[in-house]
């Protein structure tokens, strides 16, 4: 039996979670930067990624999109309220926050053709070779891995490393102003509300998780959830790589052993 978890100070300070989960995000934060300071970014925010890069971003990103509710439905299904509390919390947060997460992918689509992507095109075009690395990832945890893993890996990692990198973007003037400012906030909706409400999706997703294996998990499950994080951030590197065409070996040394 784990010792319970019960968090007392503020939800956004990392000095209110447990010592392990205070150094996993330690220990994972390096693999995170190199998502959060991605190059494509930069181009987007400077308003200099060219038509083919917005093309494959749009369209090799947009499995994820669309499939992100399907990974909190596969989380849900492994809860039984009544069984713990953490499982209680995951359970209302999850219920909740798929519903939040219904209209995202029409969002997404109202970016893209905003950007001149065709939403036929997003639909149906052929996504980019290797930018299918975040999406099955998402999809293995979600459906195989426990609850901890899977929202850590999902709702955690990737929602946080998200709001980062779309608060950069969206606070661009360059990027923002360049769409026509007319259609202006419904193409740049889902830039807007990921920018807003993702400071504390992950902080809720990472009370939860701590909730479901408390204070004192054993060290190889803590070794596991370490390497779903980094996992999930090595996969969104990949995949940007690839909107890049940055021809570089995905399965790299380096990056197998992050």
């Amino acid at each position: 039996m784990y010792a319970h978890f019960e968090r007392t100070g503020s939800l956004t300070e990392l000095s209110s979670y447990p010592r392990w989960a205070q150094d996993l995000v330690s220990a994972c934060e390096p693999t995170k930067q190199t998502v959060v300071k991605h190059e494509l970014w930069t181009l987007m925010r400077e308003n200099r990624l060219d038509a083919a890069g917005t093309r494959d971003f749009m369209v090799g990103v947009w499995p994820v999109i669309e499939r992100f509710p399907g990974y909190m439905a596969l989380s849900l299904l492994k809860t039984r309220y009544g069984r713990s509390p953490g499982e209680n919390m995951a359970r209302r947060w999850l219920v909740r926050n798929i519903r939040v997460e219904q209209n995202h992918a029409e969002y997404w689509l109202n970016w893209a053709e905003g950007a001149g992507v065709p939403q036929t095109e997003v639909l149906n075009g052929t996504t980019p070779y290797g930018t299918d690395a975040l999406s099955n990832w998402c999809e293995e945890v979600s459906r195989s891995g426990p609850l901890a893993a899977g929202m850590l890996a999902t709702n955690y990692a990737v929602e946080g490393a998200t709001g980062e990198w779309s608060q950069w973007v969206y606070d661009s003037a360059a990027y923002t102003e360049s769409f026509p400012k007319a259609t202006r906030a419904g193409s740049l909706r889902w830039l807007q509300l990921h920018a807003a409400y993702d400071d504390t999706h992950p902080w809720e997703a990472l009370e939860i998780v701590c909730t479901l294996v408390g204070t004192s998990p054993r060290p190889d499950e803590v070794a596991y959830l370490q390497e779903c994080v980094k996992r999930s951030y090595v996969s969104m590197r990949i995949t940007l790589d690839r909107c890049l065409d940055v021809r570089r070996d995905p399965w790299s040394a380096s990056e197998v052993a992050a």
